[in-house]
Protein backbone atom coordinates (compact mmCIF):
# COMPACT_ATOMS: atom_id res chain seq x y z
CA UNK A 1 0.00 0.00 0.00
CA UNK A 2 1.62 3.47 -1.04
CA UNK A 3 -0.19 6.56 1.05
CA UNK A 4 0.94 9.96 -0.42
CA UNK A 5 1.16 12.49 2.50
CA UNK A 6 2.08 16.09 2.28
CA UNK A 7 1.58 17.81 5.49
CA UNK A 8 -1.34 15.54 6.73
CA UNK A 9 0.12 15.32 10.16
CA UNK A 10 -3.73 16.41 11.88
CA UNK A 11 -5.51 13.27 9.78
CA UNK A 12 -3.36 10.25 9.75
CA UNK A 13 -4.50 9.52 13.65
CA UNK A 14 -8.11 8.95 12.32
CA UNK A 15 -7.04 6.60 9.14
CA UNK A 16 -3.40 5.68 9.62
CA UNK A 17 -4.44 2.96 12.56
CA UNK A 18 -7.22 1.85 10.14
CA UNK A 19 -5.57 1.12 7.17
CA UNK A 20 -2.38 -1.13 9.81
CA UNK A 21 -5.02 -2.67 10.70
CA UNK A 22 -6.78 -4.44 7.67
CA UNK A 23 -7.90 -7.77 8.05
CA UNK A 24 -6.60 -9.59 4.93
CA UNK A 25 -4.74 -13.18 4.39
CA UNK A 26 -1.90 -12.13 2.25
CA UNK A 27 1.22 -9.90 3.04
CA UNK A 28 1.19 -6.66 3.71
CA UNK A 29 3.14 -3.69 3.69
CA UNK A 30 2.53 0.03 4.17
CA UNK A 31 4.73 2.54 2.75
CA UNK A 32 3.85 6.56 3.39
CA UNK A 33 5.59 8.88 1.05
CA UNK A 34 6.62 12.04 2.72
CA UNK A 35 6.18 14.97 -0.06
CA UNK A 36 8.03 17.36 1.70
CA UNK A 37 6.20 17.23 4.42
CA UNK A 38 6.80 20.38 7.13
CA UNK A 39 4.22 19.60 10.06
CA UNK A 40 5.76 16.28 11.10
CA UNK A 41 4.15 14.29 8.90
CA UNK A 42 6.84 11.63 9.06
CA UNK A 43 6.87 11.73 12.61
CA UNK A 44 3.35 11.16 13.77
CA UNK A 45 3.33 8.66 11.18
CA UNK A 46 6.14 6.72 12.35
CA UNK A 47 4.63 7.02 16.56
CA UNK A 48 1.24 6.15 15.40
CA UNK A 49 3.20 2.87 13.99
CA UNK A 50 4.63 1.70 16.64
CA UNK A 51 1.99 2.66 18.82
CA UNK A 52 -0.83 0.14 16.84
CA UNK A 53 2.40 -2.38 16.99
CA UNK A 54 2.76 -2.56 13.32
CA UNK A 55 6.15 -1.00 13.03
CA UNK A 56 7.05 -4.03 10.76
CA UNK A 57 4.84 -3.29 8.31
CA UNK A 58 4.93 0.18 8.08
CA UNK A 59 8.13 2.59 6.66
CA UNK A 60 8.39 6.30 5.73
CA UNK A 61 10.21 7.37 2.44
CA UNK A 62 10.84 11.10 1.17
CA UNK A 63 10.03 11.99 -1.79
CA UNK A 64 13.39 12.98 -3.79
CA UNK A 65 13.53 16.38 -5.55
CA UNK A 66 10.82 16.42 -8.44
CA UNK A 67 11.48 16.73 -11.83
CA UNK A 68 10.49 19.16 -14.05
CA UNK A 69 6.75 18.29 -15.71
CA UNK A 70 5.77 15.65 -12.85
CA UNK A 71 2.99 16.63 -11.05
CA UNK A 72 3.44 16.26 -7.14
CA UNK A 73 1.37 13.71 -6.38
CA UNK A 74 2.32 11.18 -9.32
CA UNK A 75 5.99 11.67 -8.54
CA UNK A 76 5.12 11.01 -4.83
CA UNK A 77 3.39 7.78 -5.56
CA UNK A 78 6.09 6.87 -8.24
CA UNK A 79 9.00 7.31 -5.39
CA UNK A 80 6.37 5.20 -3.08
CA UNK A 81 6.54 2.47 -5.44
CA UNK A 82 10.40 2.77 -6.11
CA UNK A 83 11.31 2.07 -2.56
CA UNK A 84 8.79 -0.53 -1.70
CA UNK A 85 10.82 -2.39 -4.99
CA UNK A 86 13.82 -1.59 -3.15
CA UNK A 87 13.05 -3.13 -0.11
CA UNK A 88 12.39 -6.40 -1.61
CA UNK A 89 8.70 -6.28 -2.60
CA UNK A 90 7.20 -7.77 -4.97
CA UNK A 91 3.08 -7.33 -4.62
CA UNK A 92 1.10 -8.73 -7.04
CA UNK A 93 -1.38 -5.86 -6.58
CA UNK A 94 -0.26 -1.85 -5.15
CA UNK A 95 -3.25 -0.20 -3.77
CA UNK A 96 -2.96 3.61 -3.73
CA UNK A 97 -4.71 5.58 -0.94
CA UNK A 98 -5.04 9.30 0.11
CA UNK A 99 -3.69 9.99 3.67
CA UNK A 100 -7.48 11.71 4.77
CA UNK A 101 -9.00 7.80 3.77
CA UNK A 102 -10.70 5.40 6.81
CA UNK A 103 -11.18 2.54 5.66
CA UNK A 104 -13.09 -0.42 7.02
CA UNK A 105 -11.08 -3.64 8.25
CA UNK A 106 -11.95 -5.29 5.43
CA UNK A 107 -11.52 -2.89 2.30
CA UNK A 108 -7.98 -3.92 1.22
CA UNK A 109 -9.24 -7.71 1.24
CA UNK A 110 -12.74 -7.17 -0.89
CA UNK A 111 -10.79 -5.18 -3.17
CA UNK A 112 -8.49 -8.06 -4.04
CA UNK A 113 -11.34 -10.25 -3.57
CA UNK A 114 -13.46 -7.96 -6.37
CA UNK A 115 -10.11 -7.67 -8.80
CA UNK A 116 -9.15 -11.36 -8.89
CA UNK A 117 -13.41 -12.92 -9.55
CA UNK A 118 -14.14 -9.97 -11.69
CA UNK A 119 -10.79 -10.13 -13.50
CA UNK A 120 -10.27 -6.64 -13.14
CA UNK A 121 -6.61 -4.87 -13.68
CA UNK A 122 -7.96 -1.43 -11.64
CA UNK A 123 -10.53 -1.66 -8.88
CA UNK A 124 -11.37 1.88 -7.93
CA UNK A 125 -13.54 3.23 -4.79
CA UNK A 126 -15.03 6.82 -4.51
CA UNK A 127 -15.12 6.89 -1.19
CA UNK A 128 -17.90 8.63 0.75
CA UNK A 129 -16.69 12.29 1.38
CA UNK A 130 -17.39 14.28 4.25
CA UNK A 131 -20.81 15.67 4.60
CA UNK A 132 -20.94 17.57 7.65
CA UNK A 133 -20.64 21.38 7.48
CA UNK A 134 -23.45 23.29 5.83
CA UNK A 135 -21.60 23.99 2.86
CA UNK A 136 -20.61 19.96 1.97
CA UNK A 137 -24.26 18.95 2.65
CA UNK A 138 -24.95 21.43 -0.44
CA UNK A 139 -21.80 20.66 -2.33
CA UNK A 140 -20.91 16.74 -1.76
CA UNK A 141 -23.59 15.01 -2.70
CA UNK A 142 -23.87 17.34 -6.13
CA UNK A 143 -20.19 16.78 -6.95
CA UNK A 144 -20.64 12.79 -6.81
CA UNK A 145 -23.40 13.21 -9.00
CA UNK A 146 -22.02 14.80 -10.97
CA UNK A 147 -19.10 12.99 -11.18
CA UNK A 148 -21.04 9.88 -11.99
CA UNK A 149 -22.55 11.63 -14.72
CA UNK A 150 -19.64 12.49 -16.47
CA UNK A 151 -18.15 9.44 -15.92
CA UNK A 152 -21.02 6.58 -15.69
CA UNK A 153 -19.92 3.64 -13.92
CA UNK A 154 -21.35 1.30 -15.96
CA UNK A 155 -19.85 2.74 -18.61
CA UNK A 156 -16.17 2.70 -17.15
CA UNK A 157 -16.42 -0.99 -16.29
CA UNK A 158 -17.74 -1.45 -20.22
CA UNK A 159 -14.65 -3.16 -22.14
CA UNK A 160 -16.19 -2.18 -25.29
CA UNK A 161 -16.39 1.98 -24.20
CA UNK A 162 -13.77 4.19 -24.07
CA UNK A 163 -15.09 5.44 -20.75
CA UNK A 164 -11.86 5.77 -18.16
CA UNK A 165 -11.98 7.07 -14.23
CA UNK A 166 -10.76 6.33 -11.45
CA UNK A 167 -11.27 8.04 -8.08
CA UNK A 168 -7.67 8.77 -6.40
CA UNK A 169 -8.59 8.04 -2.92
CA UNK A 170 -8.72 4.51 -2.90
CA UNK A 171 -7.14 2.75 -6.27
CA UNK A 172 -6.04 -0.58 -6.80
CA UNK A 173 -3.84 -1.54 -9.88
CA UNK A 174 -2.17 -5.16 -10.69
CA UNK A 175 1.70 -4.71 -10.56
CA UNK A 176 1.48 -6.74 -13.96
CA UNK A 177 -0.89 -3.68 -15.52
CA UNK A 178 1.35 -1.04 -13.65
CA UNK A 179 3.75 -2.61 -15.68
CA UNK A 180 2.17 -3.29 -18.93
CA UNK A 181 1.69 0.71 -19.14
CA UNK A 182 5.26 2.00 -18.28
CA UNK A 183 4.62 3.13 -14.57
CA UNK A 184 3.66 6.76 -13.56
CA UNK A 185 5.62 7.93 -16.26
CA UNK A 186 3.38 6.99 -18.30
CA UNK A 187 1.34 9.90 -16.61
CA UNK A 188 3.62 12.02 -15.27
CA UNK A 189 2.42 15.23 -15.86
CA UNK A 190 -1.05 14.35 -15.23
CA UNK A 191 -2.98 16.35 -12.77
CA UNK A 192 -5.89 14.57 -12.37
CA UNK A 193 -3.49 11.23 -11.82
CA UNK A 194 -6.53 9.33 -11.25
CA UNK A 195 -8.48 9.57 -14.31
CA UNK A 196 -5.35 9.62 -16.47
CA UNK A 197 -3.96 6.27 -14.42
CA UNK A 198 -7.57 4.80 -15.74
CA UNK A 199 -7.14 5.99 -19.53
CA UNK A 200 -3.68 4.66 -19.95
CA UNK A 201 -5.01 1.08 -18.54
CA UNK A 202 -7.72 0.84 -20.87
CA UNK A 203 -5.67 1.97 -24.07
CA UNK A 204 -3.78 -0.63 -23.24
CA UNK A 205 -6.60 -3.23 -23.04
CA UNK A 206 -7.22 -3.37 -19.07
CA UNK A 207 -9.95 -3.66 -17.28
CA UNK A 208 -11.31 -1.34 -15.19
CA UNK A 209 -14.10 -1.00 -11.92
CA UNK A 210 -15.22 2.23 -10.06
CA UNK A 211 -17.75 1.74 -7.07
CA UNK A 212 -19.77 3.63 -4.79
CA UNK A 213 -18.95 2.94 -1.09
CA UNK A 214 -19.48 3.54 2.51
CA UNK A 215 -16.28 1.11 3.56
CA UNK A 216 -14.06 3.98 2.82
CA UNK A 217 -14.43 7.60 3.91
CA UNK A 218 -12.67 10.87 3.88
CA UNK A 219 -11.87 12.71 6.78
CA UNK A 220 -10.86 15.90 5.31
CA UNK A 221 -13.19 18.82 6.19
CA UNK A 222 -14.32 21.67 3.46
CA UNK A 223 -16.35 23.96 6.33
CA UNK A 224 -16.39 26.51 3.76
CA UNK A 225 -17.33 27.44 0.44
CA UNK A 226 -13.45 28.96 -0.38
CA UNK A 227 -12.22 25.50 0.06
CA UNK A 228 -14.62 23.63 -2.44
CA UNK A 229 -14.18 25.91 -4.63
CA UNK A 230 -10.31 25.53 -4.36
CA UNK A 231 -10.38 22.40 -4.55
CA UNK A 232 -12.43 22.12 -7.75
CA UNK A 233 -11.49 25.28 -9.56
CA UNK A 234 -7.40 23.58 -8.97
CA UNK A 235 -8.17 20.94 -11.69
CA UNK A 236 -11.38 21.39 -13.38
CA UNK A 237 -10.45 23.10 -16.65
CA UNK A 238 -7.45 20.03 -16.99
CA UNK A 239 -10.73 17.84 -16.55
CA UNK A 240 -11.74 19.83 -19.91
CA UNK A 241 -8.75 18.78 -21.06
CA UNK A 242 -7.98 22.76 -21.10
CA UNK A 243 -10.35 23.45 -24.17
CA UNK A 244 -12.41 26.28 -24.66
CA UNK A 245 -14.83 24.45 -26.97
CA UNK A 246 -15.46 21.59 -24.25
CA UNK A 247 -15.69 24.48 -21.76
CA UNK A 248 -18.10 26.42 -23.84
CA UNK A 249 -20.09 22.88 -24.15
CA UNK A 250 -20.09 22.07 -20.37
CA UNK A 251 -21.00 25.40 -19.45
CA UNK A 252 -23.87 25.43 -21.94
CA UNK A 253 -24.89 21.61 -21.04
CA UNK A 254 -24.82 22.95 -16.96
CA UNK A 255 -27.02 26.12 -17.84
CA UNK A 256 -29.70 24.01 -20.56
CA UNK A 257 -29.62 21.30 -17.92
CA UNK A 258 -29.63 22.00 -14.36
CA UNK A 259 -30.41 26.28 -14.50
CA UNK A 260 -32.68 26.43 -17.02
CA UNK A 261 -35.60 24.65 -15.46
CA UNK A 262 -36.08 26.62 -12.16
CA UNK A 263 -35.63 29.65 -13.87
CA UNK A 264 -38.25 28.52 -16.60
CA UNK A 265 -40.47 28.01 -13.75
CA UNK A 266 -39.91 31.12 -12.17
CA UNK A 267 -40.36 33.39 -15.43
CA UNK A 268 -43.72 31.34 -16.20
CA UNK A 269 -44.89 32.17 -12.37
CA UNK A 270 -43.73 36.21 -12.93
CA UNK A 271 -45.28 36.03 -16.54
CA UNK A 272 -48.56 33.94 -15.26
CA UNK A 273 -47.55 31.72 -18.69
CA UNK A 274 -48.96 28.39 -17.56
CA UNK A 275 -47.02 26.32 -20.09
CA UNK A 276 -43.71 27.93 -19.27
CA UNK A 277 -44.32 27.01 -15.40
CA UNK A 278 -45.94 23.97 -16.15
CA UNK A 279 -42.07 22.95 -18.49
CA UNK A 280 -40.21 24.36 -16.08
CA UNK A 281 -41.39 22.72 -13.07
CA UNK A 282 -41.53 19.75 -14.87
CA UNK A 283 -37.92 19.36 -15.71
CA UNK A 284 -37.15 20.88 -12.49
CA UNK A 285 -38.77 17.70 -10.69
CA UNK A 286 -36.79 14.90 -13.22
CA UNK A 287 -34.05 16.26 -12.05
CA UNK A 288 -34.91 16.14 -8.09
CA UNK A 289 -36.46 12.62 -8.36
CA UNK A 290 -33.13 11.75 -10.09
CA UNK A 291 -30.72 13.66 -7.25
CA UNK A 292 -32.90 11.79 -4.39
CA UNK A 293 -30.53 8.71 -4.21
CA UNK A 294 -27.20 10.63 -3.77
CA UNK A 295 -29.01 13.01 -1.00
CA UNK A 296 -30.08 9.39 0.22
CA UNK A 297 -26.34 7.76 0.23
CA UNK A 298 -25.18 11.30 2.06
CA UNK A 299 -28.00 10.84 4.72
CA UNK A 300 -29.29 14.20 3.56
CA UNK A 301 -33.00 14.94 3.48
CA UNK A 302 -35.16 14.66 0.55
CA UNK A 303 -36.34 18.48 0.56
CA UNK A 304 -32.55 19.32 -0.50
CA UNK A 305 -32.90 17.90 -4.16
CA UNK A 306 -34.45 21.15 -5.04
CA UNK A 307 -31.49 22.47 -4.59
CA UNK A 308 -28.99 21.04 -6.95
CA UNK A 309 -29.91 23.82 -9.54
CA UNK A 310 -27.79 26.34 -6.65
CA UNK A 311 -25.22 23.14 -6.36
CA UNK A 312 -24.92 23.38 -10.19
CA UNK A 313 -24.28 27.09 -10.82
CA UNK A 314 -21.78 27.45 -8.13
CA UNK A 315 -20.16 24.14 -9.56
CA UNK A 316 -19.85 25.48 -13.14
CA UNK A 317 -18.65 29.37 -11.65
CA UNK A 318 -15.95 27.09 -10.03
CA UNK A 319 -15.13 25.58 -13.85
CA UNK A 320 -14.87 29.21 -15.21
CA UNK A 321 -12.76 30.21 -12.28
CA UNK A 322 -10.59 27.06 -13.31
CA UNK A 323 -10.20 28.21 -16.90
CA UNK A 324 -8.94 32.00 -15.68
CA UNK A 325 -6.41 30.57 -13.41
CA UNK A 326 -4.91 28.54 -16.31
CA UNK A 327 -5.27 31.29 -18.38
CA UNK A 328 -3.31 33.54 -16.00
CA UNK A 329 -0.91 30.89 -15.09
CA UNK A 330 -1.82 29.73 -11.95
CA UNK A 331 -3.56 26.47 -13.03
CA UNK A 332 -2.72 23.42 -10.55
CA UNK A 333 -2.16 25.24 -7.25
CA UNK A 334 -2.57 22.94 -4.22
CA UNK A 335 -0.83 23.39 -1.29
CA UNK A 336 1.74 26.01 -1.48
CA UNK A 337 2.84 24.25 -5.17
CA UNK A 338 1.66 26.06 -8.96
CA UNK A 339 1.46 23.24 -11.73
CA UNK A 340 5.02 23.85 -13.50
CA UNK A 341 4.53 23.43 -17.46
CA UNK A 342 7.59 23.07 -19.22
CA UNK A 343 7.96 22.64 -23.05
CA UNK A 344 7.86 19.19 -22.96
CA UNK A 345 7.68 16.17 -20.34
CA UNK A 346 10.45 14.54 -18.89
CA UNK A 347 10.42 10.77 -18.67
CA UNK A 348 12.95 9.47 -16.33
CA UNK A 349 12.69 5.57 -16.00
CA UNK A 350 13.83 4.02 -13.23
CA UNK A 351 11.30 3.58 -10.67
CA UNK A 352 10.19 0.10 -11.53
CA UNK A 353 13.95 -1.73 -11.22
CA UNK A 354 13.82 -0.50 -7.31
CA UNK A 355 16.00 2.63 -8.85
CA UNK A 356 14.50 6.09 -8.11
CA UNK A 357 13.38 7.65 -11.22
CA UNK A 358 16.17 10.12 -12.73
CA UNK A 359 15.77 13.55 -10.34
CA UNK A 360 16.60 17.22 -10.79
CA UNK A 361 16.04 20.26 -8.73
CA UNK A 362 12.82 21.29 -7.85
Amino acid sequence: MIVPARNEAAVLPATLPALLAQRYAGALRVTLVDDDSDDGTAARAHWLATECGAANMFCVTAVPPRPPGWAGKVWAMAAGVAAARRSGARPAYWLFTDADIAHDPDVVAALVATARADQRDVVSLMVQLRCVSGWERLLIPAFVFFFAKLYPFGWVADDRRATAAAAGGCVLISDRMLRAIGGFERIAGALIDDCSLAAAVKADGGRLRLELTSRARSVRAYDSLDAIWQMVARSAYTQLRESPLLLTGTVAAMVLLYMLPPLAAVAGLLRRDRSLTAGGAAAWSVMSAMYVPMLRRYDQPIAAAPLLPLAAALYTAMTLDSARRHWAGRGGAWKGRVRDRPPAVSQPHGALNGQPPVSHPR
